[in-house]
């Protein structure tokens, strides 16, 4: 397929360069593009055609004699006049509203008659035509005001007065002195909302709507939100305010009703719907509509972006957006915009522009007012360059991108040194007294953390719980879960020195699952079934990023344990903790029908079978530590076991569940006994369901040693007798069955994915496990 590209920004070079990256594209023509898009992308070309309305007679040509198969517009000016039409005349597809349903970002009056028709959030407003009229409307507000020209005005048409007479003096600027030109024929005085603010970037087919990460950016030239306004100056994805409760808040009043609204009304939306969100203290509320890509929060969602986005907005000009694949990586972004001195205001072009090394693999440098002249890369626009670079946290894809922009070089280059301030500030400090925040505690935070985990713990639900949070407790009914006459059955543990691996990689995920597993594989082995599950959590400073993914990965241990998330307690303790450093710890009640309680009785003769670990699981990570420093690597090179991991995110490879695989034999009697190995290996944990008068007899020749372990004993010289009681070298779970069952367990349980090996008997003894063929280990 052959795209044209229409526009000449930093916008233009990044949907350029996601492109480029499906294999459905062949070429795209970029008119007229910037230093960026006529070099360093493959199947790139500037054309030598404007974007104005006088040149849609040349870009429809072209497109018909190149054989283009799908327009995308990128700025707002092309969409208002009318583009869209204008190759839907020709039979060409465009990602991009009609004229009518452009207007939304065409004219802020109809955008605002819209909403208020519609019932979507937004400040109140009036709209007019005459200066009379709205100096009259001003004079009775008794409410800060924002002024802006109905037309466009490239982003620059809105006034923030502090007074009434700066008002006043606006509205002359727009209205009289018509310091925006025709924008200014028409104006909206509209209440000035005071909160936090949020881009929200949705894909739509005039049915489907597909958000892309919120986003928030920085208007304003100077550090500290100072200065004039912008076209933008960088900007960072997913903003940590926008809690899953809050973003589903804004889908339901704002993004679905917008668009079925704009359908009803007779001009669905096609295209990506840009809508600029206010969070005020009663909830978030529109400041306006785009009707097209932001710049420069395009440059920061679309590396977030997993999925084709050639075949996204194909479907959304076919109208059968529900038809594609939308994956977001879960991970943050950051976009540094470097502008030419002097921007907003007058500044010079034609600097030469030096591009240094830049680590490509995580960041990309983003052309906007570039452009080549005489084989050079020179200025030629007041926003000049954006450096944008994706990390597992904010602030790390903050850091890369200012490690980015720091490799740009040209005359009076000029960039804000605090994007992403709002995201890392601070409460400020309360004076004439010492508050709960400023001895290290933030209540607020705390709360804020609450409602951003709400959706992960509703996702756990199950007979018995509703998990939901904010209570004093979790409540479950028992009889609703289907018992009879239960017994309950507790567990609780933590992780251990396993959270040190993940503080120095920043890798939260996993250790909940880890958390979630060693309880209740505790559980399965009595032959209960895990039915609630609390958390603890506890830090110097809570870090809401690593806190939530911590509980991120408790759902999703619950999830795959079948046990509801019905509470948990988050503890902020300064003093106690240093850095960034926490613990935790969980609770798991599960029940079994009294009478079946496991071990059952065991025989001479029953067959011992193992389950497949998934690593290291929870156990042994203090000599699995020492390892690895003796060793003189690093958690972030290349894992020896497994090249195809780091060492640190190879040992985060998070502890296996069972109890999925095991409940079902368990209730067919199937099942004799369970052994969890953790602390203590398979000699010490299994001889815990063993009769006095019985031995476990265990060759570990019967499974295949999983590389980690064969390279930690070699590279740490552990003794056989040291490595047999630290590590499950393999086995996470143990499991005893009568020997005319064994064959129909182990196939029951390969069906469900485990691996499982036939490892030895019950002989008579004394309550010992005996291993056998251990030199194989090394």
């Amino acid at each position: 397929m052959k795209i044209l590209l229409i526009g000449n920004g930093g916008r233009e070079h990044a949907l350029a360069w996601k492109l480029a990256q499906s294999p459905r594209v062949a070429k795209i023509y970029v008119a007229p593009g910037n230093g960026g898009t006529a070099d360093g992308l493959s199947k790139t070309e500037n054309i030598g055609i404007g974007s104005s309305e006088a040149d849609f007679p040349k870009l429809v040509d072209f497109a018909v004699k190149h054989g283009v198969g799908l327009v995308v517009p990128g700025p707002e000016q092309p969409l208002v006049e009318g583009v869209e039409a204008r190759f839907r005349r020709v039979g060409i597809p465009v990602f991009g509203p009609s004229p009518k349903a452009a207007k939304m970002e065409g004219s802020k009056t109809f955008s605002k008659d819209f909403m208020a028709r519609h019932g979507i959030p937004t400040a109140a407003f009036g709209n007019f035509t005459d200066f009379e009229e709205a100096r009259r409307y001003l004079e009775s507000v008794d409410h800060n005001v924002v002024i802006k020209a109905s037309g466009l005005a490239a982003g620059k048409g809105v006034l923030i007065p502090e007074t009434k007479e700066e008002a006043i003096l606006g509205l002359k600027q727009i209205m009289v002195d018509r310091a925006f030109g025709v924008a200014g024929d028409e104006v909206v005085i509209e209440e000035r909302l005071e909160g936090d603010e949020l881009s929200i970037l949705t894909f739509s087919d005039g049915y489907t709507a597909l958000d892309l990460p919120p986003a928030q950016d920085h208007k304003r030239a100077g550090d500290g939100d100072t200065g004039l306004n912008t076209g933008g100056m960088g900007a960072y994805a997913p903003a940590p305010i926008a809690t899953p409760a809050l973003l589903e808040e804004i889908r339901e009043t704002i993004t679905k009703p917008t668009i079925a609204g704009m359908r009803q009304d007779g001009y669905p939306f096609v295209g990506v719907l840009f809508t600029g969100i206010m969070l005020t203290r009663t909830g978030p509320k529109v400041l306006e509509y785009n009707v097209r890509f932001g710049d420069p929060e395009t440059q920061t969602v679309l590396p977030l972006l997993e999925s084709d986005l050639a075949e996204i907005m194909l479907a959304c000009a076919e109208h059968r957006l529900d038809s594609v694949q939308f994956k977001i990586k879960p991970a943050y972004a950051a976009t540094v915009v470097m502008s030419a001195g002097g921007y907003p205001g007058p500044y010079g072009k034609g600097d030469e522009i030096t591009i240094g090394d830049v680590n490509r693999e995580t960041t990309q440098i983003f052309h906007a007012g570039t452009a080549i002249k005489d084989g050079k890369l020179v200025t030629a626009g007041g926003r000049v360059i954006a450096s944008s670079a994706v990390a597992s946290s904010l602030r790390e894809a903050v850091d890369r991108a200012y490690a980015g922009a720091k490799a740009v070089s040209f005359a009076g280059k000029y960039n804000r040194t605090d994007i992403g301030h709002r995201a890392f500030r601070k409460e400020t400090e309360h004076v004439g007294g010492i508050t709960y925040e400023q001895a290290g505690v933030s209540v607020d935070k705390g709360n804020q953390f609450v409602e951003q985990i709400k959706a992960s713990v509703r996702s756990t639900r199950r007979s018995g719980a509703d998990a939901e949070i904010g209570g004093f407790g979790g409540v479950f009914d028992i009889k609703a879960a289907g018992y009879t006459d239960p017994l309950l059955v507790g567990a609780t543990d933590g992780v251990g020195t396993k959270l040190k691996i993940a503080q120095s990689m920043n890798i939260h995920n996993t250790v909940g699952i880890d958390l979630v597993g060693m309880n209740v594989n505790d559980l399965i082995v009595q032959g209960a079934e895990p039915l609630i599950f609390l958390d603890y959590y506890a830090s110097g400073k809570l870090d809401i990023e690593s806190a939530a993914a911590f509980v991120d990965g408790v759902a999703k241990g619950c999830r795959l344990a079948g046990c509801a998330l019905v509470g948990g307690e988050t503890a902020e303790m300064p003093g106690l903790y240093s850095g960034k450093d926490y613990d935790v710890n969980g609770t798991c009640i599960g029940a079994v029908e009294r009478g079946e309680l496991l071990p059952r009785k065991l025989s001479a003769g029953d067959v011992v079978i193992g389950l497949g670990s998934d690593g290291i699981h929870s156990n042994g990570f203090s000599l699995v530590r020492k390892i690895v420093e003796a060793a003189g690597i690093t958690y972030f090179d290349q894992a020896p076991w497994e090249p195809t991991h780091t060492v640190g995110s190879s040992l985060l490879t998070p502890t296996r569940i069972y109890v999925k695989a095991l409940l079902p034999l368990i209730r067919d009697n199937l099942i004799l006994a369970l052994a969890h190995i953790t602390g203590g290996g398979l000699v010490e944990n299994v001889p815990r369901v063993l009769p006095d008068d019985l031995d476990a007899e265990i060759d570990v020749k019967t499974w295949d040693l999983p590389p980690v372990f064969k390279y930690l004993a070699q590279a740490g010289r552990v003794p056989v007798d040291d490595i047999s009681k630290t590590l499950n070298m393999g086995i996470g779970m143990v499991g005893v069955v009568s020997a005319d069952k064994a064959d129909e367990v182990i196939e029951r349980l390969k069906q469900t994915g485990e691996r499982v090996f036939k490892i030895g008997q019950l002989v008579a003894g004394s309550k010992v496990c005996r291993l056998k063929n251990t030199e194989n280990w090394y």
